[in-house]
């Protein structure tokens, strides 16, 4: 299934590259400024597929990893190999490998908070960055799962990931295509939290029919590459959190310095109880000064849900990184509160 999904999208080069002690599985297309997108759970390159072609088209190098731990790229057993210094340190190589010394860098989810991370730990590396559904939280005086285990319980999905191998048994209940469809086709905005004794894949459901921005086919691509890799790497993730927030204490307080835009959907999960206030408040502002943030109508996954709205505009020269976003019949240089077109100017 994937096969046939590259032969839709054009000629898309695939490297395996050695960084950071592992190897990584990188796809590219297009030729020019050097856009990098990282993607999130549960996905893999193949959620950038949209703007990979977009990109490509309106005169831009795409770079799309398989972050560590998922698709092509190793997935090393220990959650302790998951932190955001590894997964800096697979990107680096990245640029490396491709003589990058600047690029423009879009992630979502996990992928936005390792182009956060990116932009701390290694500003001289990134011109800009774009980053979907997940804001940089300032670093909190208890440890992440502590936080959100005194918020929202044990059963929040993310305590749930904690314990290795208790959301890789429950997810072994379904076939990987149900696994993917619970999670992807998410469509409500609350916190994920479980019931009491009730495993959080079990409490997910599916909608009767499928939205109209994915197919079948396009979730058995999912399904057939984790199929293949299990869920583990990717769960890694969460076991890393508490590990990435000890090792960076000397990073308390420090600010984004590199010109940054979020986009995030109004039903996207958490939005109204947890990140609203966050975003809408002086807080991030203070921690990323040169920020504009975007709020559009959908839900997590809104590289491909809204892939017609988060586009690079036609008449955008290939020497800045324009990303638009539709609002229909209203003129974008009139949005009220953002701005809704982010453009990094290239030295």
């Amino acid at each position: 299934m994937e096969m046939e999904w590259m032969k839709k999208m054009g000629e898309i080069t695939h490297h395996t590259i050695k960084t950071n002690g592992i190897s990584m599985h990188v796809a590219e297309k297009g030729d020019g400024p050097v856009v990098l997108l990282l993607h999130g759970f549960p996905e893999f390159w193949f959620s950038w597929r949209h703007q990979i072609t977009h990109l490509s088209n309106h005169g831009y190098r795409v770079l799309a990893p398989d972050l560590r731990g998922y698709g092509d790229s190793d997935s090393p057993p220990s959650p302790s190999s998951y932190t955001f210094f590894h997964i800096v340190g697979d990107l680096i190589g990245v640029l490396d490998h491709f003589n990058q010394q600047q690029v423009f860098v879009v992630g979502h989810d996990w992928g936005a908070t390792a182009a956060w991370h990116l932009s701390l730990f290694r500003p001289d590396r990134v011109r800009g960055i774009v980053a979907l559904a997940i804001p940089l939280f300032p670093r909190s005086p208890i440890s992440p799962t502590q936080l959100f285990t005194k918020s929202f319980g044990d059963n929040l999905y993310i305590s749930q990931f904690q314990e290795l191998g208790r959301a890789e048994r429950a997810f072994a209940k379904y076939d990987c295509l149900t696994v993917i469809k619970k999670f992807l086709l998410i469509n409500v905005g609350d916190v994920l939290v479980a019931p009491p004794g009730v495993e959080i894949i079990d409490h997910l459901q599916i909608p009767s029919s499928l939205p109209p921005w994915i197919t079948e086919d396009e979730l058995q691509v999912y399904a057939d590459k984790f199929q293949e890799t299990g869920f583990t790497g990717a769960l890694n993730y969460y076991r890393a959190m508490d590990l990435t927030w000890e090792l960076e204490a000397p990073w308390q307080a420090a600010k984004i310095k590199v010109p940054s835009k979020l986009i995030i959907g109004d039903e996207d999960i958490g939005f109204e109880s947890w990140t609203k206030e966050y975003v809408e408040g002086d807080v991030m502002k203070e921690l990323i000064p040169d920020i504009e943030v975007v709020m559009i109508e959908g839900h997590h996954f809104i590289q491909q849900e809204k892939h017609q709205e988060i586009r690079v505009p036609a008449s955008s020269p290939p020497s800045l990184l324009v990303l638009e976003i539709d609002v229909g019949e209203e003129n974008v240089s009139k949005a009220i509160g953002v701005s809704t077109v982010v453009c990094f100017q290239m030295e």
